[in-house]
């Protein structure tokens, strides 16, 4: 049989973790490397963190999943707290970013299908955005890598420049539901939208009635040194999708609304088997438990911020490989000069994680736990790797 039993969808490196400790991943044969990856932004307290674990183990010792055709008194504990700690009234549980995302789509159609407006079902999203993998998320995006060979694909919806407010205001349409947005796209290759662009997305919604859809799958949770990121922009969306760190390594996502937003979700109209099962309450509620609070938060931009400028002092001895580094907070992206996919593999023959991003960019996405003796192994080691580094070839 050729066929692995891993459907063979992605191309594994020979990194197999079986261990980790804090920062650090630790290989099937004792091989240990320094994780600034985070399973893409998802293990924000590191691995093994203690009260995670011990939140999660305790509630699997009671009760791991039930169902929601009962009362959930641990999804109402943590909703609670999303809700006092951002923009929401309402949240929805699910299991994963692209349910979170489907969720928030669903969403915006239904608050204009409630109004009477059946006919606005149409979200503008941006180019080189990722949403999940999904049928409705991909048809979402303009990434051909990720929509080739699933033909046909959902209808509703518009993709235009990203960060481009004119070409975003000129979309609009009669059938205009909202626009679906990454205030930092991941995937894409870290790219923060700017302030107009936000407040401009903000502004054309308020004036229309449509819905501001975010996207904080990967930038959401403390990643960028607030608890979402659109707290930087200085505007509230109407919807916004989270998953990622918020379970800190256990599958959670959500989707959070206010309750103008969420008028037409009533009963019968969502649903999910596992969404909001009590084990990954625990889980969520341990992870808000260590980053909401505002010293955590502060944390996390200060040592943003000197990662950022370490990098900065080390990127000028390597300039034949490295342009500049962007990003906010503990998700920053360093933008190279050739293929960032290539050094990315290589830095893990070094010992060292990151993740390849589009635009030849290289995800710097560690734990939100890092003290500076990490930082210093990173930069250390990129600029050794740097050093070493052969650039590929390129065929003729």
């Amino acid at each position: 049989m050729a066929i692995t039993p891993l459907m063979p969808v992605y191309p594994r490196s020979d990194v197999r973790p079986v261990k980790g400790e804090g920062a650090y991943l630790i290989g099937e044969h004792g091989e240990r490397y320094l994780d600034f990856a985070s399973g893409i932004a998802v293990n924000l307290l590191g691995h093994s963190h203690p009260h995670l674990i011990g939140a999660i183990q305790k509630q699997a010792e009671t009760l791991m999943h039930v169902s929601n055709l009962y009362g959930s008194p641990q999804g109402e504990r943590l909703a609670k707290r999303l809700t006092e700690l951002t923009f929401a009234d309402t949240v929805f549980f699910t299991n994963s970013g692209a349910e979170a995302v489907e969720c928030a789509i669903k969403t915006a159609r239904r608050y204009h299908h409630a109004k009477d407006n059946p006919h606005k079902n149409e979200l503008i999203t941006f180019s080189n955005a990722f949403h999940g993998r999904t049928m409705g998320t991909i048809s979402a995006t303009d990434q051909v890598k990720l929509r080739d060979g699933f033909a046909p694909l959902l209808e509703g919806f518009t993709v235009v420049e990203f960060d481009n407010l004119e070409q975003a205001r000129a979309a609009v349409g009669p059938n205009t539901a909202g626009f679906l947005v990454e205030p930092i796209q991941g995937e894409g290759g870290i790219r923060p939208a700017s302030q107009e662009f936000m407040a401009g997305l903000r502004a054309i919604c308020d004036e229309q009635d449509l819905m501001l859809v975010l996207d904080e799958v990967q930038c959401g949770v403390a990643r960028t040194g607030t608890l979402y990121a659109y707290e930087q922009y200085g505007i509230t969306p109407d919807i916004l999708a989270s998953a990622k760190g918020i379970g800190g390594g256990f599958p959670l996502g959500c989707c959070l609304a206010t309750e103008h937003a969420a008028s037409g979700m009533v009963i019968g109209t969502h649903g999910s088997t596992y969404g909001g099962n009590p084990l990954a309450m625990a889980a969520g509620e341990a992870v808000l438990d260590v980053v909401a609070t505002p010293e955590f938060l502060a944390n996390v931009r200060e040592t943003g911020q000197r990662l950022r400028n370490a990098l900065e002092q080390m990127m000028p001895n390597h300039d034949h490989l490295f342009d500049h580094v962007r990003g906010l907070g503990l998700m920053l992206g360093i933008k190279m000069k050739t293929d960032s996919r290539a050094f990315v593999a290589y830095l893990r023959t070094r010992g060292i994680l990151s993740v390849a991003a589009g635009d030849n960019v290289v995800r710097v996405l560690p734990p939100l736990i890092i003290e500076e003796a990490h930082i210093r192994e990173f930069v250390d080691g990129l600029s050794a790797a740097a050093a070493e580094y052969e650039v590929p070839a390129v065929a003729a």
